[in-house]
């Protein structure tokens, strides 16, 4: 998962694009980038590390132009760290070339060596790179009735040709000469939207990011449309039969900010409804809920309103430290857990505890929480999960990269509760989950019900090389 921004007709772009990027750290914290252009020259600053610490004022500074991109970095495929940091710049016949990304290209291993047997040569390991491959590879198409506008023939024709061979998940947004071009796939799989500021367009992967600088949501980019935007205006293409929409329903569990709107609903609205459905389907008898910050505040305030019992915050969390299911490897997420959270005695002692958390992907996290509470005093505990089990991996820009890893495919329901130490535990049903989202055929949920819109068979696993 990564967060992407962009910013067009602002002088103050890169700057913009900087406190978006900022304001999506929550989707990535590897690495950070940010490409700015005055229609001419396209520049560049990208590093390992999170946005404030690795983004400076003289960056902001070299970084001019009105039209910017910017990109967070949470790696599921190519190598972690700066290797392939975005945005990812290449100079081809159409000029210099900017983009940024979000998603998995499930087709990357076979494309690319496709292309390096015609002789096309790659800088980086990361998927991102094929799409800029392929619009320099000379290969047009114009899918028949699709009229282009004048200012588009020499690039559309060559980005649709791109569009045709990659699969998977993808919002992208790109700098092409005076150009900032945004684009979803078809399914539509991950968010991206557009915002305003004065005479200014905004984009980003969560319209959170738009409150940063003061701008408003516009509306969001469609599944399979194409944006371009330069000096004479906003053109819209749809260059693709539209396929069924497979929106990622991890989305409202656990990635995006509970103030974002994505997919045309509020996370937080979706997200509260997680928890309240939970509590129905639930008949556990306890003194308290209290939240695994801070995916599981908004569902547990839901589950205990439909109970119409006390919320309280029996774990505190220290905010100087990250979200531990990014980091890229299972050592660095248990260390992060003891960091981040610490049991809150004053509600914990002796008190029968109902714990709410968005998923349980690996158990090793729940596992550390668990002996917290025992430790502050907590009489029971009573894991409740506000999703289903996670049984399947995710190919289209998740880090579950194998089903081994996925406590629910190793353990029975009374066998994982017995590993992570919790005198109950009970996860939201699969049509519990669905029933909480508007237009649920809309929506992928492969990952609880191993029914994959891309089939299985199909899919190259592209991931962290």
């Amino acid at each position: 998962m990564c967060g992407i921004a962009g910013v067009w007709g602002s002088s103050y772009a890169s700057q913009y694009a900087f406190l978006e990027i900022y304001s999506l750290q929550h989707r990535g914290q590897e690495s950070v980038g940010i490409s700015s252009s005055d229609g001419k020259e396209i520049r560049t600053v990208k590093r390992s590390g999170r946005v404030l610490e690795a983004i400076k004022q003289e960056d902001l500074n070299y970084l001019k132009g009105d039209i910017a991109i910017a990109h967070v970095r949470y790696s599921t495929a190519g190598d972690s760290g700066a290797a392939n940091a975005q945005p990812i710049v290449r100079r081809t016949d159409l000029g210099e070339v900017a983009i940024v990304h979000n998603g998995n290209l499930v087709n990357y291993l076979s494309l690319r060596g496709e292309l390096e047997s015609r002789g096309v040569e790659f800088s980086y390991s990361s998927d991102t790179e094929l799409f800029l491959a392929l619009l320099d590879s000379g290969e047009a198409f114009i899918p028949e009735g699709t009229e282009i506008h004048p200012r588009d023939k020499d690039l559309l024709p060559r980005l649709f040709y791109a569009l045709t061979r990659v699969e998977g998940a993808y919002s992208f947004l790109m700098i092409v000469g005076d150009k900032l071009i945004a684009g979803r796939d078809p399914f539509g799989f991950r968010p991206l939207a557009v915002g305003r500021k004065g005479n200014a367009l905004l984009f980003a992967s969560e319209s959170c990011a738009f409150e940063t600088v003061e701008g408003e949501l516009w509306r969001e980019v469609k599944p399979g449309e194409i944006l371009i935007v330069d000096e004479a205006g906003i053109r819209s293409y749809f260059p693709f039969e539209q396929k069924k929409r497979a929106q990622c329903i991890f989305e409202f569990v656990y990635f995006s900010r509970p103030d974002s709107f994505i997919f045309g609903e509020w996370a937080y609205k979706v997200r509260k409804e997680l928890g309240r459905q939970l509590a129905r389907e639930d008949e556990v008898e306890a003194d308290v809920v209290i939240p695994v910050p801070d995916s599981g505040v908004v569902p547990a305030m839901g589950y205990a309103q439909e109970k119409n019992m006390p919320f309280e915050m029996g774990l505190i969390r220290n905010h100087y430290v990250g979200r531990s299911f990014i980091e890229p490897t299972q050592e660095l997420r248990n260390l992060r857990v003891l960091m981040k959270l610490s049991p809150n005695r004053a509600v914990l002692e002796g008190k029968r505890v109902i714990v709410i958390d968005d998923s349980l992907v690996r158990g090793t996290t729940s596992k550390r929480i668990v002996n917290m509470l025992r430790r502050a005093g907590a009489k029971e505990i009573h894991m409740r999960i506000a999703s289903p089990p996670v049984v399947g991996p995710c190919y289209y820009g998740i880090d579950t990269p194998t089903r081994e890893e996925l406590i629910a495919n190793r353990m029975s329901l009374e066998d994982i509760k017995e590993f992570i130490g919790v005198d109950s535990l009970k996860y939201l049903s699969l049509e519990g989950l669905r029933s909480c989202v508007k237009d649920r055929e809309n929506f992928c949920d492969a990952c609880f019900s191993n029914e994959y819109p891309i089939p299985v068979e199909k899919v190259a696993i592209s991931r962290r090389r």
